[in-house]
């Protein structure tokens, strides 16, 4: 089945880059190139496609605003461009439904697996930038802001699941520092996303946040309570 792309950057050079490494690989095609958020929404809405690349900053209507009305009126998954240190909004693209995150220099092969995850119904969620903006994001909130309870719901192996999870790990990581298959991991992942009406992995590294699970400002993978470095 071929992927269908759509690749949203108001610098023409990174656009038509992307939409260059993409369009050569035999199971991916990119079927528009556009330079602002509201024409995003609008090749999206007339070419349905299963991916939109959308950068953060862009004229019209910005990434974010793009991302939440492409999520709300379709099923097409989008991946948010970043210049990492300069976007400390990216938390918000979370919320209005972005399934990942790639760095505006990332690699050939990286842009092309990232497109072919989300294409997938995964999330992408690179530790090096979703994680440090979600952490830079709660730092500056006093306290959680979802009742801890709200895990209750879960057994105390899915709980470690859902810290792993708000770490940044990927399913082997995860299966290696519990000690089971990967399998057994996709089980558990499963049963956190269904138990707590989650979306996917990155809405689940905000409610590890959100939750207090992982205390903002402290390390990430340090539990709420815990002193860091213990």
């Amino acid at each position: 089945m071929t992927i269908r792309v759509v690749v949203a950057d108001d610098q023409e050079l990174v656009r038509s880059g992307f939409a260059l490494i993409l369009d050569v690989q035999e199971d991916i095609e990119v079927v528009a190139e556009v330079g602002d958020g509201a024409a995003a929404v609008e090749a999206v809405a007339r070419l349905a496609p299963d991916v939109a690349l959308l950068d953060i900053r862009m004229p019209v209507l910005d990434g974010i605003e793009a991302c939440r009305a492409i999520s709300a009126r379709s099923a097409c998954r989008t991946v948010m461009l970043t210049t990492f240190d300069s976007d400390a909004y990216v938390y918000e693209a979370l919320h209005a439904g972005a399934s990942g995150f790639l760095l505006k220099d990332v690699r050939r092969d990286d842009l092309v697996h990232a497109v072919r995850v989300v294409a997938a119904g995964e999330s992408l969620l690179a530790p090096s930038v979703a994680r440090r903006l979600i952490e830079e994001y709660t730092a500056a909130t006093a306290r959680p802001s979802l009742p801890a309870e709200r895990l209750e719901v879960l057994t105390a192996r899915e709980r470690e699941t859902l810290l792993h999870l708000g770490r940044g790990l990927s399913n082997a990581e995860i299966a290696a520092a519990l000690v089971v298959s990967e399998h057994t991991v996709k089980s558990h992942v499963g049963n956190v996303l269904a138990k707590l009406g989650l979306r996917d992995r990155i809405q689940a590294v905000i409610c590890a946040y959100e939750t207090g699970l992982i205390a903002a400002g402290t390390p990430a993978g340090t539990p709420a309570g815990s002193p860091s470095g213990e």
